[in-house]
């Protein structure tokens, strides 16, 4: 059982070098050629640097892949876990806090294994195309804090489902899905208000007239906002975005102040009018309920499966905790979820291209919404040639060249907006 384990992970690492290096070659072989939706837009040079930011990435996330998944099989196979498992035991007498020191041990190692990988990344992979903007300071400040959230929060979420765990032993997964589906709840509205401005300075939108404009566009569409607000991005990266945070009363727009300079107020409100798009055909609640509903199953599936006495065989281990089993379903569920992510992958594009849709119609512009597209990729170094398998599988957008060249369809046929 335990070859077969591996040899299964070991497949889906081979399936996913594979399809990297399927997708670089297609851009070596064609990432010098502009496609028609981006002439005039994009610059050769750029085009040259859009590539080569995209080999980086990909070889850099390849070396840290390995990295991650050889101390993974280290950990499981090699004996680690089970020392590990027994030294924690060795500290207490209590189930609940043997899991909390389990997790936050385990989460803490990881973090500071991250560290040599997280540095170059920004200040050599980032810094190399011009788009890291952070101090060392600012790095470790932020990683610090990061480090004192996930503690916090990871604490917490360990002590409930531990905690519930030895007060319903015969229904936990239960009790344990709703507690963690509450706290996802909670942390939705905390979030906006106590933790990201832990990281970022927000405040009102400074362009003026530019707020009004979001607001009627959002009336418009139905959608109550209760602020528009911009974020001191351009502190850690010259990357732009735009995005929705928190629900019902906090629920609010943040714009990146590197967007708000890159582009028109034509091409935000085209931006925006995309991310109403996902409230308003119900992308956001339904996949919420999918993942709550995920949740739930997992749950079961983890209540029965941990209760199994031959689980710790499935890594050669005699016996195991009920936190080391937990970490032995996770591995599980890697290797199992990885061949549904094109479904996963396809689900999120449908979205993507029904919130394009929807932008068009609600702003009447598909040309302001093409020319945000191009103006973000250019500006991000976006890989204009994805290989279409790789795409398929791991895209949850659909490729920018296809969502332009859909765009200016429309703009071409007025009818289609109606």
């Amino acid at each position: 059982m335990t070859a077969i384990t591996v040899v299964a992970f070991l497949c889906t690492l081979v399936a996913g070098f594979c399809l990297r290096t399927l997708n670089l070659r297609h851009l070596k072989a064609n990432g010098a050629t502009v496609p028609p939706e981006f002439e005039g837009a994009v610059e050769p040079e750029t085009l040259r640097r859009a590539v080569a930011y995209t080999i980086d990435q990909s070889r850099f996330g390849l070396v840290e892949s390995l990295f991650d998944n050889g101390l993974l099989l280290l950990f499981l196979f090699g004996g680690v876990m089970a020392a590990y498992d027994r030294w924690i035991g060795s500290l207490t007498g209590s189930p609940v806090l043997a899991g909390v020191l389990f997790f936050l041990v385990l989460t803490l190692v990881q973090t500071l294994l991250g560290i040599p990988f997280g540095l170059y990344e920004t200040f050599r992979l980032e810094n190399r195309y011009g788009f890291n903007a952070m101090t060392p300071g600012l790095w470790f400040s932020d990683l610090a804090k990061s480090t004192m959230v996930s503690a916090v929060l990871t604490g917490l979420l360990v002590f409930g489902a531990f905690a519930l765990i030895a007060w319903r032993p015969s229904a936990w997964w239960l009790w344990v899905w709703g507690f963690f589906a509450v706290v996802s709840l909670f942390l939705m509205y905390l979030s906006p208000v106590l933790i990201e401005p832990m990281f970022h300075r927000f405040e009102p939108v400074r362009e003026e007239g530019l707020e009004a404009e979001i607001k009627a566009m959002a009336e418009k569409a139905g959608l109550s906002v209760s602020r528009v607000m911009q974020v001191d991005a351009s502190r850690r990266s010259r990357h732009s975005n735009a995005y929705f945070t928190g629900i019902g009363r906090v629920k609010r727009i943040v714009l990146y102040d590197t967007l708000i300079r890159q582009m028109t107020h034509r091409e935000i409100l085209a931006v925006l009018a995309h991310e109403i798009g996902h409230w308003k055909k119900g992308h956001i609640r339904n996949r919420l309920i999918m993942t709550q509903l995920g949740a739930l199953a997992t749950a079961w599936l983890a209540w029965r499966l941990t209760a199994w006495d031959g689980l710790p065989g499935i890594i050669g281990l005699a016996d195991a905790s009920l936190a080391a089993r937990f970490v032995i379903l996770g591995f599980l569920g890697s290797i199992v979820s990885f061949p549904l992510t094109p479904f996963s992958s396809w689900l999120s594009r449908r979205h993507e291209r029904e919130a394009d849709r929807f932008a068009t119609q609600i702003t009447g512009d598909p040309e302001a919404l093409a020319s945000a597209l191009v103006k973000l990729s250019t500006e991000n170094l976006a890989n204009l040639h994805p290989h279409p398998l790789y795409a398929a599988f791991y895209y949850s957008h659909p490729p920018v060249v296809e969502r332009v060249r859909a765009l200016r369809a429309m703009a071409a046929t007025p009818r289609t907006l109606h």
